[in-house]
Parts: C-alpha cells; structure tokens; sequence
C-alpha cells in the first residue's frame, strides 16, 4: 500500500515530513519524491506537486496523543489540532494540517492492553 501527500515546496516538505516521523526517508529514487516505510509494505510518499484538495486526513496510531500533538506544534509550528474522543469509539485522535493542507492526524488506543496489543503487532511487522 502507498499513500502519496504532495506539496509544492519539495525540499521544505522532506524536512517536514522527516521531522514529523522522527526520521529519514527510506528511500529517495529521483528529485521532487522520497517514502518511508511505515509498516512491511505500507509506504508514506512525499512527492513534489499540487496537494489533492479534501483528501484524507491520513492518521497514524501513537503511544502518547497529547505529547504528540505538543511534539508537532512545537517542532513544526502546527496551530490548529484539537483531539476528540467519543465514548463508543475505542481511539482517541486528532487532526491537523502540514503547510500544504494535506490532512493529517494521529489517534490513540484508549484501552492500555489494547494499545500495547497493536505495537507489539506493529514492532514486531517491522522486524
């Protein structure tokens, strides 16, 4: 699976995106595009262009929403992200927007056993 984000400064865009994911891209086959392997077969693509208008917001699951969100509006100048949470729903989350309006956002297992659940899942796909 590959989810692509494009924006139109390509340069200012990789260090975002590297800041967000606490990481280098994986891989960089030509200018203007880099991915990171989120997951064994899951690639996030930053690519140069004109961001998709309404597409997504693409969340990505975290240990720790609240310090998260705190990471990104400090490292990244991220304004506006407010989380919500609804008693039927077992996440927590939040969205926001990188500079190019691409939708983004991040959720949280509410239950601890459940959340510990999924990253060892997760940990042990990308071994």
């Amino acid at each position: 699976m590959t989810i692509q984000v494009r924006v139109t400064e390509f340069a200012k865009g990789q260090d975002w995106y590297t800041t967000l994911l606490k990481r280098e891209p994986n891989f960089i086959p030509h200018d203007g595009f880099a991915e990171w392997e989120l997951l064994p077969g899951c690639w996030l693509q930053v690519a140069k262009g004109i961001p998709s208008v309404n597409s997504g917001p693409l969340r990505l699951g975290v240990l720790d929403l609240e310090k998260e969100r705190n990471r990104i509006q400090e490292e990244l100048g991220v304004k506006r992200f407010e989380l919500h949470s609804r008693e039927e729903v077992p996440v927590k989350w939040g969205t926001f927007t990188d500079p190019w309006g691409n939708q983004l956002g991040f959720f949280e297992y509410k239950n601890e056993e459940e959340k510990k659940a999924m990253f060892r899942i997760a940990l042990r796909n990308l071994q």
